[in-house]
């Protein structure tokens, strides 16, 4: 999967959030200083390329919306992290994650049961 720039990701968060979206709407919820509209329009027109946003005409506006998930998308992200890192091993991310991340005693627990619970689901599934 084609990723999204970093401007192109945070243009994305606000299309997820407030979907179906018109350019107003864009610019309104970038916080100050807001970028020029033309701006806004050259990043729609790229995510559009890349297949990430499509839109419906109304008169002279453009209503945006996303075409791609973003639980899908991040996972893509996470995955080609692990290949693009961790020699295409989970087992080395969690690790990392686990021991490189200041995770409190409470968080790690939290993440067992995650993992018991994702465990449970394989072996009844």
């Amino acid at each position: 999967m084609i990723e999204l720039s970093k401007t192109e990701e945070q243009l994305m968060e606000v299309i997820w959030q407030l979907q179906p979206v018109f350019m107003k709407d864009i610019l309104d919820a970038h916080p100050d200083p807001k970028p020029a509209p033309s701006t806004i329009a050259t990043l729609l027109k790229r995510m559009q390329d890349k297949g990430f946003v499509g839109y419906k005409t109304f008169g002279n506006s453009r209503q945006y919306e996303a075409l791609i998930q973003k639980e899908k998308y991040f996972s893509s992200r996470v995955n080609n992290m692990i290949k693009d890192f961790f020699n295409n091993s989970a087992l080395k991310f969690a690790s990392f994650f686990t021991e490189k991340t200041e995770l409190s005693q409470k968080e790690l627990e939290q993440l067992r049961n995650i993992i018991d619970q994702q465990i449970k689901n394989q072996k009844d599934g």
